[in-house]
């Protein structure tokens, strides 16, 4: 069993003993923390709650929605729905936060409470750690049976959601209508499976096939949008004569396609794809995270505008993205963030947008993935013991690169013209994780080994 407390919420594997698994217990006190904190913060004594597909789902929600009408907060249930249409509600409804529920791409066992804040945004490092805090004291004070909170029950952020989508001026229905499309889906039995449906319906697709799109939480395979979790996405393009295919994670935050050849039109790549289109019409800064590939800075700069990165993380992207003001940013995983929107990740608003810009590029999926500059990531870990000071070795690695461009906001990235290295020490175990890229899958492997190769050299030094 396993719970792990972060700054973002809380997520675990269901069962087992309070503290050890995210059990009723465990569900109660970590709502009644952030609904005290909520209110604290905002003055508002209203939260949106929604979650996705998976079989504890109920079960979490009655929990949670029960803390907080106990801490006479009101709340607006959305039932079935998807992390940004939380996240777009919250605002929307002018709520003091809301909690999602959904483990993201984790297997079925699992399942968390993402926090929100009155933004509609993931909450702050400083925030969590005071939720964290108020949890740890048991800091809370329950309402009087005559102050107890009333839920109202919502099913209409859908279409709200997809009718805030439609009206953005870079998504062009008509130009989707007229393109045809025959389109195959992989909902992974989740919300997904609501909710790509209806947009696609709304934004003039007429064939669509859907691949599990039942929401009844059975993942039919590992729900993260892998290419090797979606073999049967692919066969059903090829099989069905597709256009395309279209694959997002339990909560709709991540999306990846399927060109129609039925290979992957490869996740990093989906936020390149829709920079590329929103660049066209409005240049601009964008923002990825440190371990996102190269080719989005290569599509910023061919644009005219300016590539940022940051640190690895949703909030972390979103911080870069306001302070350089960004019209598109994101992450490597399939994760589009388009600011005229909202700030967090949206897998429904990268549909439209790319949907919009296949339809007036004119050709093939495939031939759309080739205009862009060809990149391999390498993704390898290196185990170190416990008691290794990793951000001592990360410093002696520094200075033996001291020359070449680096960066150290997030663990330390060194870069070799278009080649780069990333390597981040893991918050959970005692390992460094190492991201290379190159043109290629053997030089992109050569980077991570030469680095290997350094560090092992570093450690016998040290021996």
């Amino acid at each position: 069993m396993t719970l792990i407390k972060s700054i973002s919420g809380i997520r675990g594997t269901i069962g087992g003993a309070v503290g050890d698994g995210l059990t009723p217990l465990d569900i109660v006190k970590f709502t009644s923390a952030y609904g005290s904190w909520a209110v604290k913060k905002s003055g508002i004594k209203k939260i949106v709650v929604g979650r996705d597909a998976r079989l504890s789902g109920e079960m979490v929600n009655n929990l949670v929605i029960g803390t907080l009408q106990g801490l006479g907060i009101d709340v607006i249930d959305l039932g079935l729905s998807t992390t940004p249409t939380v996240e777009v509600a919250v605002t929307g409804e002018q709520a003091a936060g809301g909690i999602i529920l959904t483990a993201s791409h984790n297997p079925k066992q699992w399942n968390a409470l993402k926090l929100l804040n009155a933004a509609g945004e993931f909450i702050s490092d400083a925030d969590g750690k005071e939720v964290l805090a108020i949890a740890e004291d048991s800091d809370f004070q329950y309402a009087e049976v005559n102050n107890l909170g009333k839920v109202t029950h919502s099913n209409a952020w859908l279409q709200k959601h997809i009718d805030l989508i439609l009206a953005l001026p870079l998504v062009d229905v008509a130009a989707i209508k007229a393109a045809n499309f025959k389109i195959v889906i992989d909902c992974v039995n989740s919300t997904g499976g609501i909710f790509v449906p209806a947009l696609l319906k709304v934004l003039g697709v007429e064939t669509i096939h859907e691949l599990y799109c039942e929401p009844d939480g059975n993942f039919p395979h590992n729900p993260e949008p892998l290419p090797e979790n979606l073999v049967a996405l692919s066969k059903e393009v090829l099989n069905k004569r597709a256009d395309l295919g279209i694959a997002v994670d339990p909560d709709v935050d991540r999306l990846c396609f399927v060109c129609e050849d039925g290979n992957m039109f490869g996740e990093e790549y989906t936020l390149v794809a829709v920079a590329d289109y929103v660049l066209k019409n409005n240049v601009g800064n964008t923002v990825s995270n440190l371990s996102s590939t190269r080719a989005l800075r290569d599509v910023t700069e061919k644009a005219g505008g300016e590539y940022h990165a940051a640190a690895v993380g949703e909030v972390n992207v979103v911080n870069q993205m306001k302070a350089v003001n960004a019209v598109i940013g994101g992450e490597g995983n399939g994760g589009v963030i388009y600011p005229e929107l909202h700030y967090g990740r949206d897998a429904l608003v990268g549909i439209a947008l790319f949907l919009t810009h296949l339809a007036k590029y004119g050709k093939s999926v495939s031939s759309l993935r080739a205009s862009y500059p060809g990149y391999f990531i390498s993704k390898n870990k290196i185990t170190l013991t416990p008691e290794m000071d990793i951000d001592a070795l990360l410093s002696k690695v520094e200075e033996k690169y001291i020359k070449q461009p680096h960066s150290t906001i997030d663990g330390l990235k060194i870069e070799f013209d278009k080649e780069w290295v990333h390597l981040r020490k893991s918050n959970t175990e005692p390992i460094i994780r190492i991201y290379s890229e190159g043109n290629s899958e053997t030089v992109a492997n050569g980077l991570a080994n030469k680095i290997i190769a350094d560090i092992k050299e570093i450690l016998q030094l040290k021996g």
